[in-house]
């Protein structure tokens, strides 16, 4: 990441000092005279604002009496663009960034296609060779949203041993095939590997790993049902095989019972496999803080259901 040396021999910038608890967002426009909400979000997007001399891009971060917070007059020299992966939030320990629809977290054996953490290790070395990303956890290529990475492999470690304590919520929203029977309800089954490396589940142990799925049915219409899940237990595929099972696919996942792809095919109106990770909130492994991150739902999923 930026030093605070080269971001301030490479910028112009404006240092305010924090006199009371406010979130981050919300003191941007109490403090710098005459700025708009749109003109803070975009300081904010563009990753020039430091807290404490860390980049700080999240609209909610609590401030406490006396941080220190810096606004660039300029985008900085490090800035991160990308049209696969969007940073929403980075620190001296970690990377919390969204991820499109298309593109594996890590690279394949032998695969040479770009990849989420090929694409932050090339961020982060632009930055300092002192750094580079560790993979805390992955998402399916088709699959978008949320995604968390560690700079020290001592604090992939850490959120790796305890991922069921550190991480607070963690919800994913799907479009699937048909109108769903409940509004909510849980799945619980034990998920195992067959001989062609696909997953499939039954309701007794199995010699695999237990998994447990909350879901909640948001919307029905056209044929289809936007469900959200949250994860209590958080197994390879866990959502795709438990929506097989309850005989509702999420729609584009022909491996686990869609009738249709998620590219290439007519029949599919979203043109994309319709699983997001939406929202993740977990405890700082430094800090202690609870951080708490969401993303808009998928247009592609609404159209589907207007």
């Amino acid at each position: 990441m930026s030093t605070y040396s080269d971001y301030k021999a490479a910028n112009h910038y404006t240092t305010y000092t924090v006199k009371e608890p406010a979130e981050l967002m919300q003191f941007l426009m109490n403090t710098i005279s005459g700025i708009s909400r749109t003109r803070a979000k975009e300081y904010l997007s563009q990753r020039m604002v430091y807290v404490n001399k860390e980049i700080v891009t999240q609209y909610n971060y609590s401030l406490k009496p006396g941080q220190m917070v810096q606004v660039a007059k300029n985008r900085h020299k490090h800035a991160f663009s990308n049209p696969w992966v969007r940073i929403i939030y980075e620190d001296a320990f970690m990377l919390v960034v969204e991820k499109k629809e298309g593109i594996l977290t890590n690279a394949m054996p032998g695969d040479r296609h770009e990849n989420v953490k090929a694409i932050l290790d090339e961020y982060v070395k632009r930055q300092s060779r002192a750094f580079s990303v560790h993979t805390v956890h992955r998402l399916d290529k088709g699959t978008s949203g949320i995604l968390l990475f560690a700079k020290r492999r001592d604090i992939q470690k850490i959120f790796t041993d305890n991922w069921q304590d550190i991480v607070t919520d963690r919800r994913y929203v799907a479009v699937v095939q048909g109108e769903m029977e409940k509004d909510q309800g849980s799945v619980t089954s034990w998920i195992s590997d067959n001989r062609m490396f696909i997953s499939y589940s039954t309701p007794y142990d199995n010699g695999g790993k237990q998994a447990v799925t909350h879901y909640r049915t948001l919307q029905r219409k056209n044929g289809y049902s936007l469900v959200e899940f949250k994860l209590e237990t958080g197994r390879k595929n866990q959502i795709r095989v438990h929506m097989h099972d309850l005989h509702h696919p999420i729609v584009g996942d022909h491996k686990y019972g869609s009738t249709v792809e998620a590219y290439g095919d007519r029949s599919n109106p979203a043109g994309r496999f319709c699983l997001h990770a939406y929202r993740l909130a977990f405890r700082h492994p430094i800090t202690g803080e609870i951080l708490k991150f969401e993303t808009p739902f998928p247009q592609a999923f609404t159209r589907l259901l207007s």
